[in-house]
């Protein structure tokens, strides 16, 4: 028996040379690293704008608590520049304390915060923070009202009838731009205290 086997022909078969394989894949190199730049960026900035938001809220959310017992105090009681404690009313016709303070303290938890306190200065109570990462510069101010009606600089605790923070928070990431919210509230006029002048 005789097999015949077809012949089959043979076409010439085409492949990449290594000039094609090496330009192609410094295109998708570049294609490559543009996508990931962008997603870096796309990130970053996010992160940043979370991170002002957050600032933002935090800032407004603290200023307007301490606005609320500042038009309630009926007396103030200035620790120093960074500390101050509010005697509010409460609905019993007794009073309570709440002290508003920064901590530059590099030991406690709440460094670097501005924080309220039930209580006294020296109080023991749990701080409620309301602003984190506060520049040490953070200050409170007072003012008293003269006999036409303009604000001076109060001298003491009888003469003050308003009160003023100042505050810059910074919230730095590893990979990003610090985030700045800088506030210098309105001067809280203490509705219920009374003044000497």
């Amino acid at each position: 028996m005789t097999i015949i086997i077809p012949c089959i022909e043979r076409r010439a078969v085409r492949a990449f040379t290594l000039a094609e394989v090496m330009v192609a894949s410094g295109l998708g190199v570049f294609v490559l690293a543009a996508i990931l730049s962008s997603f870096l960026f796309i990130g970053r900035s996010g992160f940043g704008m979370q991170s002002y938001t957050r600032l933002e809220s935090e800032t407004r959310r603290g200023l307007e608590m301490f606005a609320t017992d500042a038009r309630m105090a009926s007396d103030i009681h200035w620790n120093n520049n960074q500390s101050i404690t509010l005697t509010l009313p409460t609905s019993t016709s007794a009073t309570v304390l709440a002290t508003y303070a920064y901590d530059s303290d590099a030991a406690s938890p709440s460094n670097g915060c501005f924080y309220r306190l039930t209580g006294d200065a020296s109080s023991t109570a749990p701080r409620q923070i309301l602003v984190h990462a506060v520049a040490p510069d953070f200050a409170f101010q007072r003012y008293k009202l003269d006999a036409t009606g303009a604000a001076a600089a109060a001298a003491n605790d009888l003469e003050t009838k308003q009160i003023q923070v100042t505050l810059h928070a910074r919230l730095a990431g590893v990979t990003v731009a610090t985030a700045t919210n800088s506030a210098v509230s309105a001067r809280y006029i203490l509705r219920n205290k009374r003044v000497s002048n």
